[in-house]
């Protein structure tokens, strides 16, 4: 008589939580790569060795009129520091976008601010010259 027994069926729910975490996973990485990089707009100074970066990197932006703009805020070298500094400063990597009439005394105490709050991978924003 026990081959005529009913087995109960069993129902596998690890190869479907694989599928959904994979669906999840995909789902974000592509809605990231919708939402579009923000910027002010801005007189870059120009160089004919502009190169693009593969990554956007947080951005701090130096004005023409002396302020210093982080994440869409006016802060000072402090308060940039400080912000710079709570983050993983060793593979943090900054550009640094300023106005073709900065100081270049003006760029160096912002590299220097964040070389203090330990980042070292500094870029400076261009655009490309046209002929």
């Amino acid at each position: 008589m026990r081959y005529f027994e009913a087995r109960k069926g069993r129902v596998e729910i690890i190869p479907m939580i694989d599928i959904m975490l994979f669906l999840l996973v995909f789902f974000i990485m592509i809605t990231l790569r919708m939402i579009p990089a923000s910027g002010i707009a801005s007189r870059l100074p120009t160089s004919s060795s502009a190169q693009t970066l593969p990554k956007t990197p947080l951005v701090v932006e130096l004005r023409g009129d002396g302020t210093l703009w982080f994440r869409g805020k006016a802060v000072t070298l402090a308060q940039l520091q400080r912000r710079l500094a709570q983050g993983d400063p060793r593979h943090t990597r900054i550009i640094l976008a300023g106005a073709a009439n900065v100081t270049l005394q003006r760029l160096v105490a912002v590299m220097d601010a964040c070389r203090r709050a330990g980042i070292t991978r500094m870029g400076i924003a261009t655009r490309t010259e046209r002929p």
